[in-house]
Parts: C-alpha cells; sequence; structure tokens
C-alpha cells in the first residue's frame, strides 16, 4: 500500500483505499447502480469540454473564494453527504467536518450518518450543510430540522432522487451487509484486511444517531424504521413547507430538469443541486457537466445552481464554473482518502484540490471565480467557428453557442 506522502490525485487514493479495505466496502464506496454507466459518464463527461486560457491578465493573487447557500467559502467545493461513513475508518465523519472547516471547504452531513448533527456541530466551526431524507411524518422532519438550528448548522439540503433504492449488485455480490460482519461471501476479503478489522473494531458502537425517534440509533431497529417512514410522494407543497420552517437557505439535491430547477425557485428553494446520486440511482441518467449550462441559462438568475458528480480534479470545479454553476460537491474521493489513511488523508487530498483549482483559475488567466466565464470552455473537437458558420467568428464569443448546439 502506498503511502500517503507518495499520493497526489484522486486515483492515487483509491487505489490505497483499495488496498486497505475489505472488497464489499470498497465496492461499497466504488460501485453504482445497474451497469454502473452513468457513474462512469459523471467523470468522463468532463472531458468533453476543453477549457480555453486567457492570458495577458494579471493573476498574481489569485483567489478562489465564494459565497453559496449563504456560506462564506475559501474556494467553491463542499463535501458531498455520504452515509455510514465510520465503516470506512474510525475518523468518521468527524474527520471529515473537522478536514473541511481547516480546507475552508463546505461539509455535508447526511442523515444516514455514524455521527450526530450535534458531534458535527460542536467539533466544526466551518459551513455546514445538513442532508435531509424526508419522512412521511413531518413531525420527524421538523424534528431534525430544530437539532440542526441548534447545532449551528447553517443550510439544509433536501435529497429527492432516493424514492426507491437503486439496484447496486456489486453489494449484492460482495456480500455487504450494515453494520459489516462476516458471512460466507466476504469472509475472505475481511481475513485479508486485519488493520481495518482492528480499526473498526476499536472504534466504537455503529450507530445511526440521526435516524431516531427518541431512541439511541441503534442500528437493528433503525433501519426497518426508516424504511417504513420514508416518503415516496414528495410534492412541491411539501417543499415549500419544508423549506418556511427551516427558515434558512435551502436546497434540492437530485434535480435534473431546467423546468424543476424553476419549479424549485417558485417553492422559495435557494439552491439546486443537479445530480444522480453518484451513479447509484437511475443507470442512464445524464451526467451533471452536461446539464449545468441549460440549467443555469433556464433559472440561474433566480436560483443557485451546484454541480454533485463525478468531480475528480480542480480542473473540474473550474469547468463547471464556467457552464455557470456557483460550486461543485463530491463524495467518493474524500472517502477514499478517508478510508486508506483517516482524516489527514482527507486534508491532504483536500490540499490538492484546492491547489489544483487554483492553479487552474491562473492557467486560465482568471484571478478570481467571478472573472470565470463560458469563454473560458469549449466543446472537446468542436470545429472552428468560421467552418460552423458562427457569425461571430474571431469575436471571442462563439464558444456558448457552440456549447449549446452540442
Amino acid at each position: 500500500m502506498p503511502k500517503l506522502t507518495q499520493c497526489f490525485g484522486t486515483a492515487d487514493y483509491e487505489d490505497a483505499a483499495r488496498r486497505r479495505l475489505p472488497r464489499p466496502l470498497f465496492d461499497y464506496i466504488s460501485g453504482a447502480a445497474d451497469d454502473e454507466k452513468t457513474a462512469m459518464a459523471n467523470v468522463a463527461s468532463f472531458d468533453r469540454y476543453d477549457l480555453v486560457p486567457r492570458y495577458l491578465t494579471d493573476v498574481t493573487q489569485v483567489s478562489a473564494a465564494t459565497r453559496v447557500l449563504g456560506c462564506d467559502l475559501a474556494w467553491p467545493l463542499i463535501l458531498a453527504p455520504t452515509g455510514m461513513t465510520r465503516m470506512f475508518h474510525p475518523n468518521g465523519e468527524q474527520g471529515v467536518a473537522a478536514a473541511a472547516a481547516d480546507a475552508g471547504c463546505g461539509y455535508a452531513l447526511s442523515t444516514m450518518a455514524t455521527a450526530s448533527i450535534e458531534d458535527i456541530g460542536a467539533i466544526s466551526a466551518g459551513p455546514k450543510i445538513y442532508q435531509l431524507y424526508l419522512l412521511a411524518d413531518d413531525a420527524l422532519n421538523f424534528a431534525s430540522i430544530d437539532r440542526c438550528k441548534a447545532a449551528g448548522f447553517d443550510a439544509l439540503c433536501l435529497t429527492v432522487d432516493t424514492i426507491v433504492a437503486g439496484n447496486r449488485e456489486r453489494d449484492l455480490r460482495s456480500g455487504l451487509t450494515v453494520p459489516p460482519r462476516l458471512t460466507p461471501a466476504s469472509l475472505a476479503s475481511f481475513a485479508r484486511r486485519p488493520g481495518w478489522c482492528l480499526g473498526y473494531l476499536g472504534g466504537g458502537k455503529f450507530s445511526l444517531p440521526n435516524v431516531t425517534a427518541g431512541g439511541d440509533g441503534d442500528l437493528s431497529t433503525l433501519a426497518a424504521f426508516f424504511a417504513s417512514k420514508m416518503e415516496a410522494n414528495i410534492s412541491w407543497e411539501r417543499i415549500s413547507k419544508i423549506a418556511a420552517y427551516w427558515g434558512g437557505p435551502f436546497a434540492i439535491k437530485g434535480l435534473q430538469c431546467p423546468d424543476d430547477a424553476l419549479r424549485a425557485a417558485d417553492a422559495g428553494v435557494s439552491a439546486v443541486i443537479i445530480s444522480n446520486h453518484g451513479g447509484r440511482q437511475l443507470d442512464g441518467a445524464a451526467a451533471p457537466i452536461d446539464l449545468v449550462a441549460d440549467i443555469v441559462d433556464a433559472a440561474g438568475d433566480r436560483i443557485e445552481v451546484l454541480l454533485d458528480g463525478g468531480v475528480r480534479r480542480g480542473s473540474h470545479i473550474v469547468k463547471a464554473l464556467a457552464m455557470g454553476a456557483r460550486a461543485c460537491m463530491t463524495g467518493r474521493p474524500y472517502l477514499y482518502a478517508l478510508s486508506a489513511f483517516g482524516a489527514p488523508g482527507v486534508e491532504r487530498w483536500l490540499a490538492g484540490m484546492k491547489q489544483e483549482t487554483l492553479r487552474t483559475m491562473a492557467l486560465i488567466g482568471c484571478a478570481s471565480v467571478g472573472g470565470i466565464s463560458r469563454d473560458h470552455i469549449r466543446l472537446a473537437g468542436a470545429a472552428p467557428a468560421f467552418l460552423a458558420g458562427d457569425p461571430e467568428a474571431g469575436s471571442g464569443r462563439g464558444t456558448s453557442a457552440a456549447l449549446r448546439q452540442a
């Protein structure tokens, strides 16, 4: 297994996680729904776009600082909500949240986290978002929101693309159980990873403290409880009700249609997070980077637009911003870093991503995120504007038209 100091890009951390985790746990992070085509496209689709440098500008001081969902960020990244993080390393959500605060980016805590709302509120002074799964009983939803208010969370995020669970065949093949336990299918894999086993066994009780109805978060009863209470009919009226009760910056995660973004704005939503749940729900959904421009053009003057999915490089963040996104979210990369090296791995991965983002901005001639525009991006392999019959050929303004034609 490589040392932490030998890891530079996200692929290095992924390789290290593969070497440390039992196969069922690595597959849980890396896997996706059905044939996993959407998960692969989320990453690969960034290659459909080239960055266009605009040199001879002053980039002596480059700042990626921005404001998203009422939060001041040192750079436009939010660590996406991921459930049951302590399965991968004892540092769990607390280690990730602390690393995010130190790096000046945002952190989103999942309803299905193994750390409580109060734990994260106490450990992190950085920008904090709570990701809510809507339950049929609003008393339970409001109880979670009240806990977020008391713990000092800055924004609320409602995930809407998990009406039913995706078909994740890797989990079925590898014998994943939650919490992890030995099965005939997984015994050999766990036996080959004694370091993970020792860390997990010494990490304390495995629980989901945010999925409670006055209980202690014991997993033996909470899984069935949560499944029975999930809301399968999320209406725009319910969205407005939840947003009003929260009373602060409020995002919907999982929207992929421009018309839905407009309806979200009408419902009092602050931001839409373009997401296909990392390809873990509907295989065949479009890659988020391919949807950003249309959604921004439809509703970007009324609502903030964020991208979630496929971000592996700082240049990916810059491409999303060039399309019009306000910020990006990502989940798998920091889980790889956490799984392999704990909180220090997340810290190093974040530092590398931030430097990549700042370096990419300098290399395209932008000293601030406000200077990044569609003049800085074009379709990879697109014909020159004059061959495409663009009347603005040579003006530098043909790029946006080329993106729309694609």
